[in-house]
């Protein structure tokens, strides 16, 4: 417990793991599990029930696993759950689930969460995403893997936006946004790949043709949703990088933003 400043107060109920720091005023509560080696600065509030996984920092003035804001909640034991070596900035508000939600708001893995953002009840996040400074989700919405949300963007409750999508600043998502896609604007309309970062992820010239072609098909040939959907799922049948494209198509419950 040598890393738990003396003014920090931590519930009996939690379970500390081996070399974790709790800052000055901190306070822990009831059915909180932190994991190993994780950082809690100083005036920190988590409540629970929550599970954070190891190697995790949260900076100053957060809140995390507080109740959802949602006046249907009326107490019910729901969770939340962050995985591995995510960071935490300051101000940030991550709310626990709600029962009709399925009871569960999960973080994933080596994610960046800038100051002020805040993660409603239910919401689902991949990994590797970064969420930049005042970005909001509204409840249920579901953010998968390598997504970055520039500054101030917006997400309605129960919308989706799939791997490596890029929103510009300030954008407001309403509806879902396929993977791959860089949008903007308010409400947010789509603006091409988001080349640059597939690019820097390592994906090939010939992966990106193909994407760009996806997204012809999508946008700008003319062709009516369900049309467009039953050629890219023929396409992704000889080309993996449009797999991912083609399932969130055929899952998508919002309609896609167009």
């Amino acid at each position: 417990m040598s890393g738990i400043h003396p003014t920090a107060i931590i519930n009996s109920g939690a379970k500390i793991g081996e070399g974790v720091t709790v800052g000055p005023y901190s306070v822990i509560g009831a059915d909180v599990e932190i994991g190993a080696n994780s950082w809690i600065g100083p005036h920190v509030v988590v409540n629970g029930p929550t599970r954070i996984g190891c190697d995790n920092r949260i900076f100053q003035f957060a809140s995390v696993g507080e109740i959802p804001q949602d006046l249907k909640y009326h107490g019910e034991p729901t969770r939340l759950e962050i995985g591995d070596r995510n960071t935490i900035r300051e101000f940030v508000t991550i709310n626990r689930g709600t029962v009709s939600g399925g009871g569960l708001t999960r973080i994933g893995d080596d994610n960046l969460l800038m100051a002020y953002i805040h993660i409603a009840h239910d919401c689902h996040i991949g990994n590797h995403v970064i969420f930049s400074n005042n970005a909001s989700l509204a409840g249920h919405a579901v953010v998968g893997d390598h997504v970055i949300l520039s500054g101030f963007t917006l997400v309605h409750q129960f919308c989706s936006i799939g791997d490596h999508a890029f929103t510009g600043m300030g954008s407001a998502v309403s509806k879902d946004v396929p993977p791959y896609l860089l949008v903007s604007g308010s409400p947010a309309t789509p603006h091409g790949i988001n080349k640059v970062g597939l690019k820097r992820r390592g994906f090939s010239d010939e992966q990106l043709r193909n994407l760009t072609n996806a997204y012809k098909i999508l946008y700008r040939q003319g062709l009516g949703l369900e049309e467009a959907k039953a050629k890219l799922s023929e396409m992704a049948n000889d080309h993996e990088e449009l797999e991912c494209f083609a399932d969130f198509l055929q899952r998508s419950t919002r309609s896609i933003i167009r």
